[in-house]
């Protein structure tokens, strides 16, 4: 059995409150290594092309090789899911101490199957499980339930959805520590309909390593050289808000609804104003010397914005800010406290609201919703994370309100996941990870085109030379093998921040010795590769079994108009020319339409599910069947 791992699950049926240990097989760690791979593996081996099981986990909790053992970066964790947004198996992660604890607890992660009669939470403590009652919980926003579970079992950590989830609002979280998200496929709704309010963990099983001296070193140097990187404390000092002025300069900065790619007002809501103004503190994860995460305090018309609740990111700052042309940082650290609170997700959420300014503007509906009104911001956060009024139809999903309101292109979405706060017209190789990823638009996969105008950005992944930031011709290879290493990144459930893919700064060989101390496998450069390539054929499997076909692979609308301003002035995708670079994405990875092929899916290690998108007649993402 490969190290690093406890080689079972904890396996809980809501239904019939049954706690059970499930044991995958012991090539599947090899194969897959944990976080996303094992989540997806374990949720597509319960499935069967053209049928629904009941049995199929509904969410799996995941862990990797790192959790538990201290390592800087690693204090996090996966949770796998078939998005309400979607339908298709997404994954996502979340900072703070929760990772840690599940990493010790006996468990590489956890499966949740079916639905709880009533409101319950689930409690693993010291390699015990049992699931108890939560109605005194339900209803209460994330912090107040975090603070009694805390109480009542001292030293645990939580994970929890809050009134957003309880009402299945589709782009529901489920809210770690408080301030950390698992955000964008909507997995808090999935919470809330099996009326699960929270998972509290406290681990103390301490992880079979292969090599624990060596690994202990390698740690060690690990950390020294994160603290010693200048590019990071930067990052620590601003926090990923440092991102608002150099999109702005670069002109790709998200702004009224993806019309512009400048604002005005970025100076007021950029890090270094939130360093002068609300920063009161700086939040790290176990084990990490970064310590990124913002901490404000701020007021807003008369309402206070706790430090409890962390503060604002680089998503969140541009989501309710530029992109809602609101340059009032507290009221935008109010929408992101409210986010935090009610359990919502603060791109998804910022999208939304940009959508109904437009919206409004353009007379599609009565209500009044002005841009750049921080005051229409924070009211209308509440109205959809509480269903109130219209609040309700957006709950209920952006994309399919604004096509009831006649203009679908409102909500700049792809397979339903709200787009993040980067523009690809600035970045056209990063809007074919965008288009082409399985998941929907996710800014945590792939490259960021700058990466790779530097000389021989990677040359131990083959990528050699220098590309225009602004030019698509030739990148799908690139693409291709960032997402692969970003993909390997997320089975191992590491920080993008503490891994660098580009330039002097490139750590992965550190990460591999890492990985053989702590496993015993020696994973070589296209081992990784093939790693994350075969995790991400997993998704597309998934994708493509929930009636995904390459034509949905597509930008929005939106991204086919020219940018009007600001240094990246007319740059925008030209159809055929992306269309064309799309083909040779999918020729790289071996997919045809309806997804990875059976001669990719057995070169990849996946010959169990051979044949199974070509047998499979499914109802497509239009509502007809795919045969």
């Amino acid at each position: 059995m490969m190290k690093g791992v406890f080689g079972r699950y904890l396996d809980v049926d809501l239904s019939s409150g049954r706690l059970s240990d499930v044991t995958p097989p012991e090539e599947w760690y090899a194969l897959h290594l944990g976080g996303r791979g094992m989540g997806a593996r374990l949720i597509l081996d319960s499935a069967r092309p053209g049928t629904s099981n009941p049995e199929e986990p509904s969410l799996v909790f995941a862990t990797g090789p790192f959790q538990g053992t201290g390592l800087a970066g690693a204090g996090r964790h996966a949770v796998v899911g078939r998005s309400p947004k979607s339908g298709t198996i997404m994954d996502a992660s979340a900072g703070g101490f929760v990772g840690h604890e599940l990493g010790r607890s006996g468990y590489d992660g956890i499966l949740l199957r079916g639905a709880s009669a009533e409101p319950c939470y689930l409690l693993l403590a010291d390699g015990r499980a049992e699931l108890r009652q939560a109605q005194d919980l339900w209803g209460m926003e994330t912090g107040p339930a975090t603070e009694i579970l805390s109480a009542r079992h001292p030293g645990a950590r939580v994970a929890v959805i809050g009134p957003a989830g309880e009402r299945r609002v589709q782009m529901a979280c489920i809210i770690h520590d408080k301030s950390r998200a698992i955000g964008r496929p909507g997995f808090g709704a999935v919470m809330g309909a099996a009326r699960l309010k929270a998972i509290v963990v406290k681990g103390s099983t301490e992880k079979p390593l292969h090599d624990k001296a060596a690994y202990a070193t390698a740690r060690a140097a690990f950390v020294r050289a994160l603290a010693e990187d200048p590019g990071l404390k930067s990052l620590g000092t601003h926090g990923t808000s440092r991102g608002v002025l150099g999109l702005n300069e670069t002109g790709i900065l998200p702004t009224k609804n993806f019309q512009r790619g400048t604002f005005e007002g970025a100076a007021a809501i950029c890090g270094q104003a939130m360093v002068d103004t609300i920063l009161v503190g700086r939040e790290t994860c176990f084990g990490c010397p970064i310590r990124c995460k913002r901490v404000v305090r701020a007021s807003y018309e008369g309402e206070a914005v706790d430090p409890e609740y962390g503060g604002p990111e680089y998503e969140t700052l541009a989501a309710f800010g530029s992109l809602c042309l609101c340059d009032n940082l507290p009221a935008i650290a109010l929408a992101n406290q409210l986010c935090n609170a009610l359990g919502i997700d603060t791109i998804s959420c910022g999208v939304a609201i940009a959508a109904l300014m437009e919206a409004s503007e353009r007379g599609l509906i009565e209500e009044d919703v002005r841009w750049g009104d921080p005051a229409a911001v924070v009211r209308w956060v509440r109205r959809i994370a509480l269903r109130e009024g219209m609040g309700d139809e957006i709950a209920d999903g952006p994309v399919e309100w604004a096509r009831s309101i006649g203009d679908p292109s409102l909500v700049q979405a792809i397979k339903g996941v709200e787009l993040p706060m980067h523009d690809p017209r600035g970045k056209p190789g990063f809007g074919l990870s965008y288009a082409a990823s399985p998941r929907g638009a996710t800014h945590m996969e792939g490259m960021h085109d700058p990466m790779i105008e530097m000389a021989d950005p990677t040359p131990e992944l083959g990528v050699k030379g220098s590309l225009d930031r602004r030019r698509l011709e030739g990148k799908a290879g690139a693409a291709v093998v960032y997402e692969n290493v970003r993909s390997f990144t997320n089975s191992l459930v590491m920080c993008a921040f503490t891994n660098q893919m580009v330039g002097a700064r490139y750590n992965y060989p550190e990460i591999r010795r890492l990985l053989e101390h702590a496993t015993g496998l020696e994973v070589s450069v296209d081992e990784m590769l093939a790693i994350g390539a075969r995790n991400f054929d997993l998704l597309r499997l998934g994708s493509g079994l929930a009636g995904y076909r390459r034509r949905h692979d597509d930008l929005p609308s939106r991204f086919y108009e020219p940018l009007p301003e600001g240094a990246s002035a007319g740059a925008s995708f030209d159809r055929r020319a992306f269309q064309a670079e799309l083909d040779v994405y999918y020729d790289i990875r071996g997919w045809n339409d309806r997804g990875p092929s059976d001669e990719r899916l057995r070169k990849a290690g996946l010959s169990p599910f051979c044949g199974w998108l070509a047998s499979s007649e499914v109802v497509g993402p239009e509502g007809r069947e795919e045969t």
